[in-house]
């Protein structure tokens, strides 16, 4: 169990989320800062309110309804999606056309594996190697005979 617990917090994804939480609150607090800061006021001077989440209030019998502070969430939540495209977004994708991020093989170094024996291939091997061993003449050696993949098969390419 505690194997377990250390492949999981070794894995990368956990580290790269704990650091796109940290980074992310502390980021919430500049845009947090920018729209309290710049935006209410200027907001709020223009509808004769203190702040935004004062202005286009909306009395409806007891309560009050506070369209400015929905308007503040919207404009934060703005401002949060710009900043993440230009700032990360648009220079990730550019470089990654620009092959970057791309590997530096060239697809003639890369060496292609050879594909494992499908179900079949193995069952008619099994089957194969049972029936030498039942005449005793030993085990075959490859692919067995007839086997997909090999020489005398109608299909030796499947």
């Amino acid at each position: 169990m505690i194997k377990g617990f250390k492949e999981f917090i070794l894995r990368g994804n956990v580290i790269d989320l704990a650091v796109a939480v940290v980074i992310g609150a502390a980021f919430t607090a500049v845009v947090t800062a920018i729209v309290t800061g710049i935006f209410n006021p200027l907001i709020a001077a223009l509808f004769s309110a203190e702040a935004l989440n004062d202005a286009f209030q909306v009395q409806v019998g007891a309560s009050t309804l506070k369209f400015g502070l929905v308007l503040g969430a919207i404009i934060q939540f703005l401002l949060v999606a710009v900043v993440v495209y230009f700032v990360f977004v648009l220079p990730i994708n550019h470089l990654k056309k620009v092959s970057f991020f791309k590997s530096k093989q060239s697809p003639a170094e890369e060496v292609i594996a050879e594909a494992p024996p499908t179900d079949l291939e193995l069952l008619a091997e099994i089957r194969d190697l049972l029936a030498a061993q039942q005449q005793g003449t030993g085990a075959p050696t490859g692919r067995a005979a007839g086997a997909p993949g090999s020489a005398d098969h109608p299909w030796p390419n499947e």
